[in-house]
């Protein structure tokens, strides 16, 4: 079964230098109860479907299957969506031997700004840069479908 396994961070600085890719993400929710997320995103020119499972309890790890799909169908599956949408800029920062993914959220989220890591093992090692802040993996306020239901400019 494939696993997610991610740390998420606030940023506490500059990372924007850094970038050397950037891309829109529009998604919604075809399902956000926590056991079972069913997500569709478009981003760029690609459309996605996504289900997660629940997250292990560290919160780092979860299962996750997604597969591309194209962007009409995309589009069609949005109009099914529960309520509301995620829209976001993500920027894609190298650090050491990985890729760090850095999303500056727009609408009802505007003013957040939330770094991942995708690792290959719980422990494994990565390089911290300076602008990443305080972690907040595991902590649900921050899980997009979370952000759906109660946005950042709510809290």
């Amino acid at each position: 079964m494939p696993q997610e396994i991610e740390r998420k961070f606030l940023i506490k600085g500059d990372f924007k230098k850094f970038a050397y890719k950037q891309e829109r993400i529009v998604q919604g929710y075809l399902s956000s109860v926590s056991e079972r997320i069913v997500r569709v995103r478009i981003r760029g020119e690609k459309g996605y479907l996504t289900i997660k499972g629940i997250n292990n309890p560290s919160g780092v790890s979860r299962f996750e299957w997604e597969k591309e799909i194209p962007v009409k169908e995309a589009e069609d599956l949005m109009k099914l969506c529960e309520p509301g949408v995620i829209d976001k800029i993500r920027y894609e920062v190298k650090s050491g031997n990985h890729i760090i993914e850095v999303d500056e959220f727009y609408g009802e989220n505007q003013g957040l700004i939330i770094a991942e890591i995708e690792l290959n093992d719980e422990n494994e090692a990565y390089d911290r840069p300076e602008w990443l802040g305080n972690e907040v993996t595991g902590d649900k306020r921050y899980y997009n479908d979370s952000l759906l239901k109660r946005p950042f400019s709510k809290w």
